[in-house]
């Protein structure tokens, strides 16, 4: 019998931030869908910035990648995604954002990891800052995951992904129309020129007699919106800031010297916001002292949007490590 696709709640109680801000109650609600949880091969799927943990199903965000027969196939797995205390998807929100740093996260989904009673999973998936939060669960927990797949991600936010964050957060303190704004900003960096070069080809809106890009651009952030919070988008921008799984901690070769998992970095051609060149700096890092780490690019013109666009290349890209005739328990 498979799971229900339904959040339910884990109370994390008495949770001290690495800032020192203290939170007597933080729930965090999750998903489980595929197989019941302790009968198969555990995934943990990490959403991205305005994700939530809704990945598969009708109204999954990566419905094309996980499911019946699909490339994660939840006839196989038990796929785990928990909900960033605050993202929005529940009535908690986190007023002072300022509090929370992307280690922080990481903390919380292991406390949820122990909650369940979960001691390792078969793989940890994420894109984006999703990603950002695996490489940070494999800096505290070694041990947890027999593989980390990061995707369009990387283990430290860079100083262009700060600076970017910086305006962003400009944006959501001082605008007039905080998310619209803000979103229409991000649109340029989840993109690429070549994408908008191909979608609009400097096309004129006759209705509105404006360029299709504005429209669309207009329309991105008037549908975030209707949908999303402002606390939720100034957290959640605050974490893609602050990966950084050395901060206060170890080099990085120690910290990940100490795991065996296996490291699949996934970067993206086109990706304006972590880019393939500092993904590839990560992995030729990783393979001075790991074997079982590998690189690879999706090639795409659609920026670092492409980990939500092209499913084909990713089903190719991760059907080795899921799609082996035999997964051990």
């Amino acid at each position: 019998m498979k799971l229900e696709n339904i959040p339910s709640p884990i109370i994390i109680q008495n949770f001290i931030t690495e800032s020192g801000a203290v939170y007597p109650y933080l729930p965090l609600s999750f998903t489980l869908s595929g197989q019941p949880l302790h009968s198969a091969p555990i995934v943990l799927v990490n959403h991205a910035l305005t994700g939530n943990a809704q990945v598969t199903g009708e109204n999954g965000w990566w419905s094309d990648l996980i499911g019946d027969g699909k490339t994660i196939d939840t006839h196989k797995f038990t796929i785990l995604a928990f909900n960033v205390p605050g993202n929005g998807n529940d009535s908690f929100i986190i007023e002072n954002y300022l509090d929370f740093k992307t280690r922080d996260i990481a903390r919380i989904f292991l406390q949820g990891l122990e909650a369940l009673q979960i001691e390792q999973v078969f793989a940890i998936i994420g894109g984006s800052v999703g990603g950002g939060v695996a490489w940070e669960i494999l800096a505290l927990a070694p041990n947890i995951t027999e593989h980390l797949i990061p995707i369009a991600t990387d283990w430290k936010s860079t100083d262009w992904m700060i600076a970017n964050c910086f305006l962003q957060e400009q944006i959501l303190n001082n605008s007039s129309k905080p998310i619209e704004d803000a979103r229409i900003h991000a649109m340029l960096c989840y993109r690429s020129p070549e994408s908008f070069k191909e979608k609009f080809q400097r096309t004129i809106n006759q209705d509105l007699l404006i360029f299709n890009i504005e429209s669309w651009l207009a329309h991105h952030g008037n549908k975030l919106q209707k949908r999303y919070q402002l606390a939720s988008y100034k957290l959640m921008n605050q974490l893609l800031k602050t990966i950084d799984i050395t901060r206060n901690s170890e080099d990085f070769e120690t910290l990940i010297s100490k795991s065996n998992a296996a490291i699949h970095i996934i970067a993206i051609n086109s990706d304006l916001f972590f880019t393939p060149k500092e993904n590839l700096e990560t992995y030729n890092e990783l393979k001075k002292f790991k074997n079982n780490v590998s690189y690879s690019e999706i090639d795409s013109v659609h920026g670092h949007d492409a980990f939500l666009i092209e499913y084909k290349q990713l089903d190719h890209l991760l059907a080795d490590i899921f799609k082996a005739e035999k997964i051990a328990k």
